[in-house]
């Protein structure tokens, strides 16, 4: 089993957030399912104006969005277990299980490991990219009891 180093920065007060026992159980489980290499990360819980500034700074979108990641590369010649940041907007997130029906605690589940993947190296540009990382998704999520996010049921 992989422990993470995970370091968790909830700086939007004003929404719920799930506890940090939950932050690194999915962490570990997403670490464990890609067998990465380095378990260092941090997630950073935002609130919808720094979401905003995030995504129009780094994807030149002017709105809030639920996950960004942000990768980290080590110079040449430094080892580093670190993989990188993760910004979550904790009221996208919650409107978003909201208005898609779903279960609050699966949807954070859902975002964090989607989140982590990407830090992993998974993107879903293409379609047999994507396909692999919402496969991962859905078997990671599996492993908590949570259903398909993308509607098939497990």
């Amino acid at each position: 089993m992989t422990i993470a180093a995970l370091e968790l920065q909830v700086v939007d007060r004003n929404s719920a957030v799930p506890s940090a026992e939950y932050f690194n159980q999915w962490v570990e489980a997403t670490l464990d399912a890609v067998d990465a290499d380095r378990t260092g990360l941090a997630i950073r819980i935002v609130d919808r104006n720094e979401m905003v500034r995030l995504n129009r700074e780094f994807r030149k979108i002017d709105a809030p969005t639920n996950v960004l990641s942000f990768s980290f590369e080590p110079i040449d010649n430094v080892e580093s277990d670190f993989l990188g940041d993760i910004a979550i907007c904790a009221e996208v997130v919650s409107s978003e299980a909201d208005e898609q029906g779903k279960q609050w605690l699966a949807h954070w589940a859902h975002i964090v490991i989607h989140g982590v993947l990407h830090l992993c190296g998974y993107d879903h540009e293409e379609e047999n990219a994507a396909q692999e990382m919402e496969a991962t998704e859905v078997r990671v999520l599996a492993g908590f009891g949570y259903t398909d996010p993308y509607g098939v049921d497990v």
